[in-house]
C-alpha cells in the first residue's frame, strides 16, 4: 500500500474527528502517502495534522458538474491510488472512485454499495471519531481507535506565547477561554443568546475574580465580543488567525467554554478541560467519555434553554 486517498465531506470538526483514522492508517502503513479530499471550508484544519501528504478540495455538497467530475477522475488516475476511503455512502462517489481505477474502495453500507469493494456498517449511536474509524475495518484494521491528536506548528506556539504576554497572562495563573457562537450556524436552535454569555462571564468573574477570561474574537462578527466587552472591562480579547494559533492558545488555557464546534474538538485533542453547549445534537456523538469533556444538552433541543447556572455548575477550576 503506497498511496491512499481519503474523501472527507464536512467542516473543520468532521476533519478533526477523522484525524484518529488517518493516524491509525499511517501507523499500519508507515511508508504510504495519505492524501485527503475535503471541502474548501475545511482545508485549514490540516495545518495541525502531521500525517497527511497532500490536501485537495472538492465541493461535496455544492453544485458540481461534468467538468468537476472529470477533473476529479483525472486527478485520481494521475496519482494511481491503491485505496480510497469515502466517509459517506451512495453510488455517485462509488462510480467516481471506480472510474479513477482505484482497486480498493471503502465506504459505509448503503445504496450503490456494489461500486465499492468493501463496505462497513454505519453505526451512528457512538462517538463520531469511532464511527469514522470503523471505515478501517474495510482494510482489515480492527484495533481500537486512538484519541484525537494534533501537532501545533512552532510558529503558532510562538504567536500564542507573544499573545499571552500581550494580554498579561501568566502560565502559573492560567486563564479561561470563552469561544462564543461567532460562526454562522445552519440551525438557529444551536445559537446561544448573547445575554446567556453575559451571565456566564459575569458568573465566572464573581466566583474567581482573579482568573483572567479571554474572549475569542472574529473581526467578521464583531458584535458578539463587543457586546461582552462593554459589560466588563476586565475581559481580555484575542483574535487568533488560523486553527494553529487558536489551538496553541487553547493549549495554555485551564478551560474552554463554547458551543459544540471545532474549538471543542481542539480542546479534546489537547486535554484541555472543555464545557460545551449542545442544542439539537447529541453530546455522546461529539465528545469522548472523559472527565475533561463535559457536554451540556438542552432538554428541549434548543440551546438557549440551557441556563447560565447550569454552565457555571460544570466549571470546576
Amino acid at each position: 500500500m503506497t498511496r491512499v486517498l481519503a474523501l472527507i465531506p464536512g467542516g473543520l470538526g468532521d476533519q478533526l474527528l477523522f484525524f484518529p483514522t488517518l493516524e491509525h492508517l499511517q501507523e499500519e502503513y508507515p511508508s504510504a502517502q495519505i492524501d485527503v479530499m475535503v471541502e474548501p471550508r475545511a482545508k485549514a484544519s490540516y495545518r495541525v495534522c502531521p500525517v497527511v501528504n497532500k490536501v485537495m478540495t472538492f465541493d461535496f455538497i455544492g453544485r458540481t458538474g461534468p467538468a468537476d467530475w472529470g477533473n476529479l477522475i483525472g486527478l485520481g488516475r494521475d496519482r494511481e491510488y491503491d485505496a480510497a476511503i469515502y466517509m459517506g455512502q451512495g453510488w455517485q462517489m462509488g462510480i467516481l472512485l471506480w472510474l479513477m481505477g482505484i482497486p480498493k474502495r471503502i465506504a459505509y453500507d448503503g445504496s450503490g454499495g456494489f461500486f465499492y469493494t468493501d463496505t462497513v456498517p454505519l453505526k451512528t449511536k457512538q462517538y463520531m471519531a469511532y464511527q469514522y474509524h470503523d471505515l478501517l475495518h474495510g482494510m482489515g484494521i480492527t484495533s481500537a481507535c486512538p484519541e484525537i491528536a494534533i501537532s501545533i506548528p512552532s510558529s503558532d506556539r510562538q504567536w500564542a506565547e507573544s499573545e499571552q504576554q500581550r494580554l498579561g497572562l501568566s502560565p502559573e495563573q492560567g486563564y479561561v477561554i470563552v469561544h462564543g457562537d461567532i460562526y454562522p450556524r445552519l440551525n438557529p436552535l444551536d445559537r446561544y443568546p448573547i445575554d446567556g454569555w453575559q451571565s456566564i462571564v459575569l458568573g465566572l468573574q464573581e466566583r474567581q475574580p482573579d482568573l483572567p477570561i479571554v474572549l475569542i474574537d472574529d473581526p467578521k462578527v464583531p458584535d458578539w465580543s463587543r457586546t461582552l466587552m462593554n459589560k466588563s472591562t476586565a475581559l481580555k480579547l484575542s483574535s487568533p488567525t488560523g486553527i494553529g494559533k487558536l489551538a496553541a492558545l487553547i493549549d495554555g488555557a485551564q478551560m474552554l467554554i463554547c458551543p459544540e464546534s471545532a474549538p471543542m474538538h481542539l480542546a479534546v485533542s489537547l486535554h484541555t478541560q472543555v464545557v460545551a453547549l449542545f442544542g439539537s445534537r447529541n453530546p455522546g456523538q461529539q465528545l469522548p467519555d472523559s472527565d475533561l469533556a463535559v457536554g451540556l444538552k438542552s432538554n428541549t433541543g434548543n440551546i438557549s434553554d440551557i441556563s447560565p447556572i447550569q454552565v457555571l455548575e460544570k466549571t470546576k477550576l
